[in-house]
């Protein structure tokens, strides 16, 4: 029997690109294949100004919506090309879409992507709109890679905590027997892209070697801790509406070095992951890395210090590398849409129960 094949498309906060994966969940190891796509940047440069209020939104929003299908189609197209697999062994497509709003508080959010559009240029199915039913049941809608994190990392006597580090930060906690938790802890990887690019010039602080030459403001430190959402109990989510670099503008002071900003930033990072574990995550013994930031040394350093006696790794020493850690949850959710089965955790997000989550757009 031919095995069931999925793919997943994640673009994340950080606003770099386009993660593919070509997956099957009947293996030992579950990636087959892997693709990165840069954005051009035109669109990255639409995708940022999206986040905030513009003129003439809905139409840009819209045009977007058909630029990223386009775009998520071609990344399809390069990785199947890459493993030299026929898009009719495909079952279908998890693609999570470009997240520009997040407010379920109002009761919705909002993931760009043009669903029947991408179904149309690859001719598969797609699953996508994965958060929205989640919300409507009274949910956060965020963060959806908990369920995938206990079906993939969980372990029967340790209890471990899987740490996504993208442009937003979350956590799941998977104890051995009870119930999930997943929250989003706060900035991941937003504030220090950001202020890199604006001091720097580069999309990324490469393993964190700029941050590490800085050390930490305190007064910097203390004024954005003090944000309300970081002692606020879970479930909750939130995004780069809420932490971006205007946000920690207002508490930057012309005398100070840049390098230290951007060393505060990293310890902010580390400081509201580490205290989110502390606090809400009890017995944890192992923590595992993944997303954009497990590769930053300084930020991953910073993390072990606020975490004695935790052993912190990535997911690499789980048999599946970091950077391909969301995609493939979006492979699986589109699996377990099609297959019937709910997708989220309703411990996690505060959801009226589980659902079963996405929209499909036959292929």
């Amino acid at each position: 029997m031919a095995p069931e094949l999925f793919l997943g498309l994640m673009s994340g906060t950080s606003l770099d690109g386009i993660d593919v994966v070509l997956a099957r969940f009947d293996a030992r190891d579950p990636l087959v294949a892997t693709h990165f796509q840069p954005f051009s940047a035109p669109l990255r440069n639409e995708l940022s100004a999206l986040l905030t209020a513009g003129t003439n939104e809905l139409h840009r929003s819209a045009v977007a919506a058909n630029a990223l299908a386009d775009a998520y189609a071609n990344a399809v197209q390069r990785l199947l090309e890459q493993a030299n697999v026929d898009s009719r062994s495909v079952r279908a497509i998890g693609c999570h879409g470009q997240t520009v709003r997040h407010n379920p508080s109002c009761g919705y959010t909002i993931q760009l992507l043009n669903g029947a559009r991408l179904a149309e240029l690859t001719r598969l199915t797609v699953v996508c709109d994965f958060r929205s039913r989640d919300i409507a049941a009274g949910g956060q809608g965020a963060p959806l890679v908990p369920a995938f994190h206990r079906a993939i990392f969980a372990h029967t006597e340790r209890t471990r905590a899987v740490i996504n580090l993208g442009g937003i930060a979350n956590v799941t906690h998977l104890p051995p027997k009870g119930t999930v938790v997943g929250f989003d802890c706060g900035p991941g990887n937003a504030l220090l892209d950001e202020w890199i690019a604006e001091c720097r010039g580069l999309a990324y602080d490469t393993g964190g070697a700029w941050g590490a030459q800085g050390s930490p403001l305190r007064p910097l430190l203390d004024a954005l801790l003090a944000h309300p959402y970081f002692a606020s109990p879970p479930p909750k989510s939130t995004g780069r509406e809420t932490f971006n670099l205007e946000w920690a503008r207002a508490y930057l002071r012309a005398d100070y070095a840049a390098p230290d900003v951007q060393a505060t930033f990293a310890e902010l990072t580390a400081r509201a992951v580490a205290e989110a574990i502390q606090r809400f995550c009890p017995h944890t013994e192992e923590a595992f890395l993944a997303g954009g930031g497990a590769a930053n040394d300084d930020l991953v350093g910073r993390i072990r210090m606020h975490l004695p006696g935790v052993a912190v790794t990535s997911t690499a020493t789980l048999g599946i590398d970091p950077d391909w850690v969301e995609a493939l949850a979006f492979a699986w959710l589109a699996r377990e849409a099609l297959a019937g089965r709910p997708g989220n955790v309703p411990s996690v997000t505060g959801a009226a129960g589980p659902r079963v989550l996405g929209a499909v757009y036959p292929g």
